[in-house]
């Protein structure tokens, strides 16, 4: 598994390297993430281990894959809370997920986000969302 994790980190899709710039470094409430961690028998894409916090990001191969479901499971019934954003996401609207990671993070009540909706087949309207393609302002899926 660590020869796999290590792998994934020194490939990492777009989405990945452009996330880590701004969670590395304790960037995020002065928290440390790991980038490719092994869990078990899975590897997170970033987890913050002192808030048991995993961020996965999903390309278009995700879209409600039933692997996922059982990881996401498996996961929250180690104590995790999972967060999951698609790459277009993390592209079109950093800030976005950045504050959804931020008051996850900060949440006296971590819990697990659905996993999300299919990705959109356009862009939103510029103005109509403030938090990512498929979230509402209170972090939540719809």
């Amino acid at each position: 598994m660590a020869v796999f994790s290590r792998n994934l980190r020194n490939n990492p899709t777009d989405a990945e390297r452009h996330l880590w710039k701004y969670l590395a470094r304790r960037q995020i409430e002065g928290l440390k993430f790991r980038r490719q961690a092994p869990i078990g028998r899975y590897v997170a894409d970033f987890v913050c281990f002192e808030r048991k916090v995993i961020v996965e990001l999903d390309g278009s191969q995700h879209s409600e894959s039933v692997k996922d479901r059982e990881r996401d499971k498996w996961l929250t019934g180690q104590g995790f809370t999972v967060l999951r954003f698609w790459d277009n996401e993390v592209f079109q609207n950093t800030e976005g997920v950045l504050e959804l990671i931020r008051l996850k993070i900060l949440s006296p009540h971590l819990n697990p986000l659905p996993l999300h909706s299919p990705p959109p087949q356009s862009s939103p309207i510029k103005g109509e969302e403030d938090y990512g393609n498929s979230l509402n302002q209170r972090g939540e899926r719809r």
